[in-house]
């Protein structure tokens, strides 16, 4: 049987409890032996914002998961040149874990929406499972997706209802620099590892 492998991918500027919320949940509801968590160095939303450095990024994300034994940091965008798209990542991933992995990426239903509007978005439906995390307020869009993907969006999208958690980067961001307190948004050891490097300020 196949190991079921989670993937939280995303900029993690800073990693927060909303992201780790998630991942354990949908972990524990889809039985995955593994998430790695693994942050984009170039990514290809964000390519015109400024955001902290990737080592920063990578230090923080590898603290936030450091006490969870089913949670894993990776640092394969980062150790890839260029833009960090997802399907080369997967593609990267089934070569170090061969027919042995099946990937779930993990996400918002808002992303996947937008799914048909990714680097070679086909190729990266066929490659992988995607999960949305759905909240109040956003839904997937079946009938948009299933017009892109055809019939390979009802095997590979699937949906999770998970806890309402409103935490966002750019908040904790916004608060940092204000000298406001962002204590339980995120774990007390990214909030040390931001405060002794003066990240946000």
């Amino acid at each position: 049987m196949a190991d079921r492998i989670g993937i939280m991918g995303g900029t993690f500027d800073p990693i927060h409890n909303g992201h780790l919320l998630t991942a354990e949940y949908v972990r524990d509801a889809c039985r995955l032996v593994k998430i790695l968590f693994i942050p984009a160095a170039n990514s290809p939303f964000k390519l015109e914002k400024k955001v902290a450095p990737a080592h920063d990024r990578l230090a923080m994300t590898r603290l936030a998961v450091a006490d969870n034994p089913y949670f894993e940091a990776s640092d394969i965008e980062m150790c890839r040149r260029g833009v960090s798209y997802t399907s080369d990542t997967i593609d990267e991933l089934h070569r170090q874990f061969g027919r042995r992995a099946t990937f779930f990426f993990i996400t918002g239903a808002d992303a996947i929406n937008a799914l048909p509007s990714w680097h070679a978005s086909e190729h990266l439906l066929a490659s992988c499972h995607f999960i949305a995390a759905t909240r109040q307020g956003t839904k997937l869009d079946m009938a948009h997706l299933r017009e892109a993907f055809g019939s390979l969006c009802e095997r590979h999208i699937h949906q999770l209802t998970t806890p309402e958690l409103e935490i966002s980067s750019t908040e904790i961001r916004a608060r940092i620099r204000a000298g406001r307190s962002v204590r339980y948004m995120l774990p007390a050891a990214v909030a040390d590892y931001i405060k002794k490097e003066g990240l946000y300020r």
